[in-house]
Parts: structure tokens; sequence; C-alpha cells
């Protein structure tokens, strides 16, 4: 008797202390909004509190598409220690190409405890409202407007008379200090310095190169590209692209004086490696070759000015 009293009280604790740590451990999703227009972008957000001294949270496993959504980006799984618990939060980036409603599923979470048989968290489920962009079809086609010339009076060229007379000035001091610099003797020849304009242009060449896409490599050969690309963005104009979307980057792009110029180029070069990526789309292969040479376009005709100087040592 006393044994079997001893038996249910252990089953009874180790119950109680499963209840507990289930008490503790929950998860938790939330979508930033309920309707995109089609190809634009919304934000699951996933969030698991748990004891890690209780067990482990395996994470869940999204795969890229469901539902007729698409996973555009994942972004990384970050912690928050606080009071005794760990919360782990991560955001997936999503799509639609299709329109209508569609179900974003309940994730699920595996939770292994010290002690006792694993079991499983699930999230809410969300509805996602996919729409295309209304068009009014009982209005006709506009055509575009021509240029409308506006009159200036010469204050409108006052900041460029102040900017030629500064620069007329420094340019007189510049000749002036040059004229009376004694001649030296030419430093010797530095060795060679590949610039990041040359280096882009490599490794653009050594992609084609590759043919990958013509090995029906299509997806790798647009990843490398855009990553060629979007590095060079960051070192040539000192802004991050990497962690940008194409919409981010292209919109930051058009505040950026430096960048504005070559919107067009990066819209064709990002938005065709895009749809080869996320869409499943199947580009012509003129379309590779073009997207190809509007890069190098861009490489080329943003490459830096660069003036050389010489110090001379006293």
């Amino acid at each position: 008797m006393k044994k079997a009293l001893f038996g249910l009280w252990i089953l009874i604790f180790v119950v109680s202390k499963i209840a507990l740590a289930q008490g503790t451990t929950k998860a938790e999703a939330r979508l930033d909004v309920r309707q995109i227009s089609v190809g634009d972008q919304a934000r699951l957000f996933l969030e698991v509190q748990a004891d890690p001294a209780a067990g482990k949270v395996e994470w869940a496993i999204i795969p890229d598409t469901f539902n007729n959504l698409e996973v555009v980006e994942r972004g990384k799984i970050d912690t928050v220690n606080q009071g005794g618990l760990t919360t782990y939060m991560q955001r997936i980036v999503l799509t639609g190409f299709d329109s209508g409603m569609f179900k974003v599923p309940s994730v699920a979470f595996s939770i292994i405890p010290n002690g006792g048989a694993p079991y499983m968290l699930h999230t809410d489920s969300f509805n996602l409202l996919v729409q295309t962009v209304a068009v009014d079809t009982t209005k006709g086609f506009r055509g575009i407007k021509g240029i409308v010339y506006v009159k200036s009076t010469w204050m409108d060229y006052l900041p460029y008379i102040i900017g030629g007379g500064v620069l007329l000035v420094a340019l007189i001091v510049a000749l002036v200090y040059f004229l009376r610099k004694k001649k030296e003797a030419p430093p010797a020849p530095k060795s060679p310095v590949e610039s990041l304009t040359d280096k882009t242009m490599r490794l653009l060449a050594e992609l084609e190169a590759r043919q990958l896409w013509q090995k029906s490599q299509v997806k790798i050969y647009y990843v490398e590209l855009t990553d060629i690309v979007r590095n060079y963005i960051e070192e040539r104009f000192r802004t991050p692209a990497m962690e940008l979307t194409t919409d981010e980057l292209l919109y930051k792009a058009q505040l950026l004086k430096d960048l504005q110029p070559y919107v067009s180029l990066l819209s064709v070069i990002l938005t065709t490696a895009d749809l080869a990526k996320f869409a499943k789309a199947q580009p012509l292969p003129q379309e590779h070759t073009d997207v190809m040479e509007k890069a190098k376009e861009f490489v080329s005709n943003s490459r830096p000015v660069i003036i050389e100087t010489q110090e001379k040592t006293t």
C-alpha cells in the first residue's frame, strides 16, 4: 500500500512539473497587414517564450511557398532574456503574385523538455487578402505632356555665379602654388591596386564566363549577379544594400543624389532577378544577356572620379 502511494506521489510530481513547463512556454504569431496588392509584401512575426532550464525549442520549418504565398526573406532568430525566460523572435517576409484570399497556416514548434515527452506548440493561422491593382477601364489613355518652360531671372543663376567665383579663386591660388613649388623627382611607381570598378567588372565577367543560365542554373546566376551589384553599391555609395529588399533599395536610390541617375538600370536588374528567384519566372535568353549588360553599364557609368595628388616630404 505504501509503495502504491509513493508511486502515485511520484506520478503527480512529474505531471505537475510538465504542466508548469508548458505553462511558461508559449508561441505566438502576428501579421502586420491583412491585405496587400499583388507583388507587395506582408511581414509575419513569430515569437516563442520558453524556460531554457526546462528544455529546448526546435524552431519551426517554414517552406519557401505555401497556399499561393511565397517567402521572400527570412530574418535571423533573435533572443531576449528576461526574468529567467528566453524569448525567440523571427521575421518572415511574404508576398503573393496571384489575387485571392490565402491562408497563412498555423506554425508548429517542437518543445523538448528535460523530463517528460516532447510536445508541440501551435500559433494562430491568418487569412491574407491579395488584391489586384484597380484599373479604371472607362477612361482612355493619356498622352505624355510636353516640356513646360519656366522663365528665369539672374537670381536663379546667383548660386552658380558665386560657385564659379569661388572656383576661379581656388584655381588661381592653386596655379600660383604650383608655379612657385620646386620641381621634385617623380616618386617611385606604386604597385597597381585593383579599383572597385575594375574588381566588380572582373567579377561580372567571371560570372558571365561560367554560363550558369545556359546550364539551367538561372536562380544561381541571378543570386550571384545581384550580390555583386549590391556589394558594389555598398562600397561605392556607402549605403547598405545587402539587407534591403528590392523595393527598399530602389526607394533609397531615389533619395540619394549620386544613385538617382541609375534608378532605371537598377530597377531592371533587381526586378528581373526577383522574378527569376522568387516568382519562378523564366526570363528569355535575351533578358539574361540584357541584365548582365545593364549591370556592366551601371558599374561603368558610376565609376568614381579619382584625383591623384603628390605630397612633398620636407
